[in-house]
């Protein structure tokens, strides 16, 4: 008798980006460090890939 096999499980997305692998980080600039904008980074938690570490 055939036995299904279980489907692979995903694995677990990043808490840090959501699974995106990019988060956004804050643009400043001047001697005051005024807030101009946001730019998007690679994730160091997951190192971009969008997985949980282990």
């Amino acid at each position: 008798m055939v036995t299904p096999k279980a489907a692979p499980q995903e694995p677990a997305k990043c808490p840090t980006c959501k699974g995106s692998g990019e988060v956004s980080r804050t643009v400043r600039v001047g001697r005051k460090r005024r807030v101009v904008g946001e730019q998007s980074g690679l994730c160091l938690n997951c190192l971009g890939s969008g997985q949980a570490p282990d």
